[in-house]
């Protein structure tokens, strides 16, 4: 299964643009280095159904695998840049979700 993708999900807001400006500038160039695609963000995400509708912006980007990922999110630069994303942004959450394997 090491070649099925992985889809992260992210639910932030944004309380500091300036840190997190400083994050955004270096997070598109470490995606790319672990070979990640962005897919896309939404600041005004429409809820549907549930009891937890999302506020804030919510963000989709993928890697090739979960090894990959986790070899992405434990560079210590993507955590000293992460470091930005945490002072200017309250994060509810960075979710990874497995994509399904090839149908046969």
């Amino acid at each position: 299964m090491s070649d099925i993708p992985v889809y992260m999900v992210v639910n932030l807001s944004v309380s500091d643009a300036v840190e997190y400006r400083k994050y955004e500038k270096n997070f598109f160039s470490l995606l790319k280095k672990y070979n990640g695609t962005f897919i896309t963000y939404d600041d005004n995400a429409i809820n549907l159904e549930g009891f937890s509708p999302r506020e804030g912006r919510m963000i989709l980007f993928s890697f090739p695998s979960e090894e990959v990922a986790k070899n992405w999110y434990d560079d210590p630069e993507y955590q000293a840049i992460s470091e930005h994303r945490r002072a200017g942004t309250r994060m509810e959450f960075l979710t990874m979700v497995h994509g399904l394997p090839p149908r046969e």
